[in-house]
């Protein structure tokens, strides 16, 4: 068999087998990332397919093209309005937490390793930042719904912290080769890659976020443009001397939240593509370790690992984190725990590896080693960890499934797929439901065949509904057929009562008999929340008044509308 034909039979049986393996980490919570590496390292020259890979640049390329599609997806599913609440500690996370994690793993490598304070620092920078590609895997694929300011300072952590470490990184190897600048031609580097970054991600993307809403194309090409401008401003950035990873999340950012109908045919495809991308590079890293040379560092590779998880990660949240005292400890001991090691410190470990840097291969397995752990053990306890924290909040509802009719370029009407099943809902009939007034019901189906709904019919359990509105009504909807099993859940969480946002505190503290100090007497509840919070309130915040758990339930935009009281 030829060695093209070879390639197509290889590469396609070990992207299907990573797909169909998928299902095994749902079944026994292995991280699927993992998954993929031990595929690759099965498939490799000490694996059972015996597949001989050591060409490390063509890694570095397809490194660089995964982790740019994986950055261009997390951008477009981003909110601007979580930024609100996560930009401030997300960024002193990516620059701050990442240098002091760096600092820390490289004091402890030194001792290992027996490594001079410049090589050691190196290890440290490698294996420094937080990975997207894991974040986003394991916080989107295990069904962990967190608060959302834990949530949103994840994301943007790790989708802007890669210029930090790339930064000390490539320094770093610049001095053990010798080929280091005085500290002014640094530091110019080190704002040249976050200034051009930022700059020509949020602008680059502002354009093309409006071309693409203006644009009539064929579904299929809309996907395929946004990649192809993607990639235009990571080349661009990236030969300026800007961080092309900055730029390219930037650019999703912009891309995601500019409404539109593209965004429908857009995201999907991103979906499939950033799957695509996590799969083919961590086989290809996969292939790239030996498993008996990475052996040789095994056990003091495990001694950096533990200390990077349990001692530095930890010590450079808290750090970072300090100036915001919205954070309760707990939220700080999960974001502590969810820094997860995946693509990017095997990536960043090749630098070495290209730049001839003595006993290159060193960094490269105490990488994967380090990878591989923080995944089995932070990977794989995050949903235990989510819950034993609490910082988790009930799902909301969401349909079914959703897609545009394409009768306007803007604001378009959708349909919206819902399935009865509330217990509230049955027998009801339809024209006693309170739908927004710009939404209708389409078609009604029970037990697989379509109805003519009218004002009299009564739902049943297991009624799928079809509703034509637009994206504006969700909220609505979703309260609407609220199911009744997630409506115990929320009962349990949010509390048996509720309370509008804007109740007066002295009213409230008069029919529960409590005591309000100087000055709350003409507060409102959400004002008193939001305080005690230290600003920007989020679904789920708990605040202890009197022994009652004061819960907010419902936002409407930076105002809480919405508070339950809970008594455990």
């Amino acid at each position: 068999m030829d060695s093209i034909n070879t390639l197509f039979l290889l590469s396609g049986f070990l992207i299907a087998l990573s797909v169909l393996a998928s299902r095994l980490s749902t079944l026994v919570g292995v991280p699927l990332l993992l998954i993929f590496l031990g595929l690759g390292m099965l498939a490799g020259e000490e694996g059972l397919l015996g597949i001989q890979f050591d060409d490390y640049p063509l890694a570095f390329l397809i490194g660089h093209l995964a982790l740019a599609m994986i950055l261009l997806d997390g951008g477009l599913r981003t909110r601007l309005k979580t930024f609100r609440v996560g930009f401030k500690p997300a960024l002193s996370l990516a620059t701050l937490g990442v240098f002091v994690t760096s600092a820390l793993v490289g004091a402890i490598a030194m001792w290992v390793f027996e490594l001079s304070p410049v090589q050691g620092l190196l290890v440290g920078a490698i294996v420094g930042s937080t990975d997207a590609a894991a974040v986003f895997s394991m916080l989107g694929g295990r069904g962990i719904n967190l608060n959302e300011r834990v949530g949103a300072t994840l994301e943007i952590e790790s989708g802007t912290n890669d210029p930090m470490a790339i930064f000390l990184t490539l320094m770093l190897v610049e001095m053990l080769v010798g080929d280091i600048g005085g500290w002014l031609a640094t530091s110019l580097f080190f704002l040249q890659q976050f200034g051009l970054g930022i700059a020509l991600g949020l602008g680059a993307g502002w354009l093309i976020a409006r071309l693409l809403a203006w644009l009539d194309l064929a579904a299929g090409l809309y996907s395929l443009l946004a990649l192809a401008l993607g990639f235009c401003v990571f080349g661009l950035t990236s030969a300026l001397g800007g961080s092309g990873f900055l730029a390219i999340y930037l650019t999703g950012l912009m891309i995601g939240n500019r409404p539109g109908r593209h965004l429908n045919f857009i995201l999907p495809v991103h979906d499939g593509l950033a799957w695509l991308s996590q799969i083919g590079l961590f086989l290809v890293l996969g292939l790239l370790v030996n498993p008996s040379e990475m052996m040789v560092y095994a056990l003091p590779a495990l001694e950096v690992a533990l200390a990077l998880i349990f001692v530095a990660r930890p010590l450079a949240v808290l750090v970072a984190l300090l100036p915001f005292f919205r954070f309760r400890w707990r939220e700080v001991a999960f974001i502590a725990w969810v820094g997860l090691r995946g693509a990017v410190p095997i990536v960043l470990a090749i630098f070495p590896v290209i730049g001839g840097v003595e006993n290159a291969s060193l960094y490269f397995n105490v990488a994967f080693a380090v990878v591989l752990l923080s995944l089995l053990i932070q990977g794989g306890t995050l949903p235990w960890m989510a819950r034993r924290l609490r910082v988790e909040v009930p799902p909301g509802i969401s349909p079914v499934r959703r897609g545009p009719l394409g009768i306007r370029t803007d604001d378009d009407y959708e349909m919206f797929v819902y399935r009865v099943e509330s217990a509230d809902l049955e027998d009801v009939p339809i024209r006693l439901l309170r739908f927004p007034s710009g939404a209708m019901i389409a078609s009604l189906f029970r037990d697989g065949g379509m109805l003519h709904p009218q004002g009299s019919t009564r739902l049943c359990r297991g009624d799928v509904l079809c509703v034509i509105g637009r994206a504006d009504d969700l909220p609505a909807l979703n309260r609407l057929f609220n199911g009744d099993a997630t409506l115990k859940r929320q009962s349990a969480f949010f509390g048996a009562f509720n309370f509008d946002g804007e109740a007066r505190l002295g009213d409230i503290a008069e029919a529960y008999g409590l005591t309000l100090s100087p000055g709350e007497q003409d507060m409102t509840l959400a004002e008193f929340i939001s305080l005690r919070v230290g600003g920007h309130p989020v679904v789920g915040d708990d605040v202890d008044w009197h022994g009652i758990h004061w819960v907010v339930s419902e936002m409407d935009g930076n105002r809480i509308s919405r508070v339950g009281l809970r008594l455990y």
